[in-house]
This record gives structure tokens, C-alpha cells and sequence, in this order.
């Protein structure tokens, strides 16, 4: 991946000598161990090329090993190369923050070290302002300082051979992201600057599967017509009709418009009371938890719903808002 020409396509301060393409730009992201970190970027479209590195180092050209003793005091780095008419750098910023711990200091996953510090490193102011950006709204919603480094690009030395294309190569290998965000981050990246608009309480439910207070939230005592929608994506779940006043303080429902649009997953987040979690198929946003104690004409079961990950859309206005399509269902179960 580097330059045949070059000194292992590296100048005197450690740069790659690697030529963008034409309309192309790069980033640096340190999160942890590189090889998921790359793996990660790859599944983002727009990104052209990813590289495997060490940056910020005190020695020219350093070792695998040579960094993991602490000596050089270097960071496991991606460069990420993209194209900005497909992928913004705010965009893959917020993929970053998304994947990573970002208030562990010198850990991600089970990877201890000063090697394994998370950091984004810039090549020029504006780099700088959209990763302060960002760091600022992540400040704003915990109230606690990021661990996440930003700095200029001192130096970026590329990782020996084995390490480039590390899980590809070794798809078994350890890996501190999960399986599942590897393969869903194509998904992720449709609707990542949508979560970081969400409320705070929007976002703990939605992606943090917290649980919202009962009888004061916004759709418990909603009966009017309508439809209601996935709060990031804006695809249908629920439709009025076939909702109900459960007295439990959240909105429920006896079925969801189509049942493709959900996903079941076990819960024994509750010592001795497991549950049935119900998220989206479509964007895995936590929705809340299915029972079988719905009404018996309407089927037995219940999806006890939180509102914060719901939009409401009044019958009156879904023509408009693109949802006149399930008109007739409404006019049918009614």
C-alpha cells in the first residue's frame, strides 16, 4: 500500500509518500487496536483505502514490538483515505466516537497500553474544528471530558505486512469491535448524524437501552389517528388501531405493521425477570420489550413501547409526509 519508489514509502519525518487520488482526502484515527479500527473504515462507503500504522512516534520507522514495550510511545493508527463527495470527515468522525470507548484512557476492549490511546490527528485546522466539534457535543451530553486526543500529525510510520488487511487475512483473529458493529456500520453510517441529533432522552433509549419514566411521556395517552415511526429512520412500526391503553404508563401496542420490521433478542438485564427486547430491524434502535399479556381478542401479545423512540404522525398529515400509502390500513382496521 505504500510507494515502490520510496524509502518503504515513508519520508525523513515519517510520512507516507502514498499519492492521494484526485478528490480524495485523509484521515488519521487511533482507537485501540488497529486492526478492527481498519476493518471498521472498510465497511464505510466512500472510504477508498485504508492503512495500518503508528503515528506520533519518538523513533523513526518503529516495530511492532518496539512499540508495545512503550518506547516509542506511539499510537496503532488507520489512515483513512475517502472520498468527501461520498463520505463527509464529520460523518466517519462520528462513526469513530460511535465504535469506540471514548472516555477510557490508554484501553479499548481487553488492550491495555499507552499504544492503544484513542486520538484523531489532524493535518489542518479544519480537520481540527470537526473533531472538536464533535468532541464538544459528546462533553455537552455526559458532562465528562472525552479521553479522545486531538493533535497534529507528527508522524505516521505503516505497520509491518502482516498487520495490513489483519482480519481479512485472519477473519478468527481477536478483534475488540464487535462482529456485529462490523458488519452493520454500512447501515450505521445512513443514520449516524440522525442519532447525534436525538434528545438526550432519545438518545439513552434509542441507543443505550435505557428506559423512560411511565405516565410522562409523550405518546402513553395518544389515541388519536395516525401513524407511528421509527424516530431515526422514519419507517412505519405501529398504527393507531392497533393501540391500547395497558394502564402500564407506556405506549402499547397488540401488533406492528409488519413484523420484518422488528427484531427480538433475550434480556436478563433484570435479575430473575427475563424479557423479550424489541428492536428495529432496519436501524437496531432500542424500542422497548414484547409480553404476552395483550388483550386476547387482539391477540395476546403486548409491545410495551417507549415513546422517545417513536415519532407520531397524525393521520391529517401523512400524506404529506410521505406515509398515504397506509391511509387504507387505518380506514381498514377502523
Amino acid at each position: 500500500m505504500t510507494d515502490a519508489n520510496s524509502n518503504n514509502g515513508k519520508t525523513n519525518e515519517g510520512q507516507t509518500t502514498r499519492r492521494e487520488p484526485a478528490g480524495t482526502r485523509t484521515a488519521y484515527f487511533a482507537g485501540g487496536c488497529f486492526w478492527g479500527v481498519e476493518r471498521y473504515f472498510q465497511g464505510v462507503d466512500g472510504v477508498t483505502a485504508t492503512q495500518v500504522g503508528y503515528a506520533q512516534s519518538r523513533k523513526e520507522d518503529p516495530s511492532y514490538e518496539e512499540v508495545c514495550d512503550g518506547t516509542t510511545d506511539a499510537a496503532e493508527t488507520v489512515r483513512v483515505d475517502f472520498d468527501p463527495a461520498r463520505v463527509s470527515l464529520r460523518t466517519l468522525t462520528l462513526l469513530f466516537l460511535d465504535v469506540i470507548d471514548p472516555f477510557s484512557v490508554d484501553r479499548q476492549g481487553n488492550d491495555t497500553g499507552r499504544q492503544y490511546r484513542t486520538g484523531m490527528f489532524h493535518t489542518d485546522q479544519a480537520q481540527r474544528d470537526v473533531y472538536e466539534q464533535a468532541l464538544q457535543q459528546l462533553y455537552v451530553r455526559y458532562g465528562r471530558r472525552p479521553a479522545v486526543l486531538v493533535e497534529p500529525l507528527r508522524n505516521f510510520y505503516p505497520a509491518e505486512a502482516y498487520h495490513q488487511d489483519y482480519l481479512d487475512k485472519n477473519p478468527g483473529g481477536y478483534c475488540h469491535i464487535s462482529v456485529a458493529k462490523l458488519m452493520n456500520v454500512g447501515k450505521r453510517q445512513r443514520y449516524i448524524e440522525r442519532i447525534w441529533e436525538l434528545s438526550d432522552e432519545q438518545y439513552a433509549v434509542t441507543q443505550e437501552a435505557a428506559t423512560e419514566r411511565p405516565f410522562a411521556n409523550e405518546y402513553d395517552q395518544t389515541f388519536e389517528p395516525g401513524i407511528y415511526v421509527d424516530v431515526v429512520s422514519g419507517k412505519p412500526l405501529f398504527l393507531s388501531t392497533d393501540k391500547f391503553d395497558a394502564g402500564c404508563g407506556w405506549p402499547s401496542f397488540s401488533k406492528p405493521i409488519d413484523g420484518s420490521s422488528l427484531t427480538e433478542h433475550r434480556d436478563t438485564s433484570l435479575p430473575g425477570r427475563p424479557r423479550i427486547e424489541v428492536r428495529t430491524a432496519d436501524t437496531q434502535i432500542h424500542l422497548g420489550h414484547v409480553f404476552d399479556d395483550g388483550p386476547a381478542e387482539r391477540g395476546g401479545l403486548r409491545y410495551c413501547m417507549n415513546s422517545a423512540s417513536l415519532r407520531f404522525v397524525p393521520r391529517d398529515q401523512m400524506e404529506a409526509q410521505g406515509y398515504g400509502k397506509y391511509l387504507s390500513l387505518l380506514d381498514k382496521a377502523k
